[in-house]
């Protein structure tokens, strides 16, 4: 389809964003075109770049798999039923975590990742404090990070039992951050986060 004919006031399936031959970046929140922000900016990258090393070193070997943007989750009303046509939450995080392989496809992860982590950009605040944040806890992503490269701080939120956000912590400078999907195995240091 060509991506002039898209009318952002229709909603879309999985299988109608699958057809779409371009290099445009979008998401689909219910089925409606989210329009992602044009390339990020190189402070997002290098945060984006280390938090990818530091997970990824820790997770070699081990059964959880880290992925990164580009890379489309999936969000299904049902959760066993895996028709495109019926797909209509698609979202390309920053950082990813799944420790079900289950999920995990050629198309990258159709349900709920146990871990995300957006890094909030000036034209994208919304969308990841507020709009991904209700999506997040609605779909069950256990633990969700919300990095702020302006600033340099992240803001942790964990599901409680009742199945809502909870802020478990606000972090800045040197602090260390347990991972919580980890039982905090695993601290990540800001410092090397923010690391230019």
């Amino acid at each position: 389809m060509n991506t002039l004919d898209l009318d952002i006031n229709k909603r879309y399936s999985y299988a109608d964003y699958l057809t779409w031959m371009d290099d445009v970046r979008r998401e689909l929140f219910d089925g409606f075109i989210k329009m992602m922000t044009p390339a990020p900016s190189r402070k997002h990258q290098d945060i984006s770049t280390n938090t990818t090393i530091i997970f990824g070193n820790y997770l070699h070997k081990k059964k959880c798999r880290l992925y990164h943007a580009p890379s489309d989750v999936r969000f299904p009303k049902e959760p066993t039923n895996k028709n495109d046509e019926q797909t209509f939450t698609v979202v390309q995080p920053d950082l990813y975590i799944v420790c079900d392989l289950s999920k995990l496809d050629d198309r990258g992860c159709f349900g709920a990742p146990d871990m995300i982590i957006e890094i909030v950009s000036p034209k994208n605040s919304r969308r990841d404090v507020k709009d991904k944040f209700d999506l997040y806890e609605k779909y069950g992503v256990r633990e969700y990070w919300i990095i702020n490269p302006t600033d340099e701080n992240v803001n942790v939120f964990v599901l409680n039992e009742n199945a809502k956000y909870q802020l478990v912590g606000m972090y800045a400078e040197d602090d260390k951050i347990p991972v919580n999907i980890f039982n905090g195995d695993l601290k990540i240091d800001l410092t090397e986060v923010f690391e230019a």
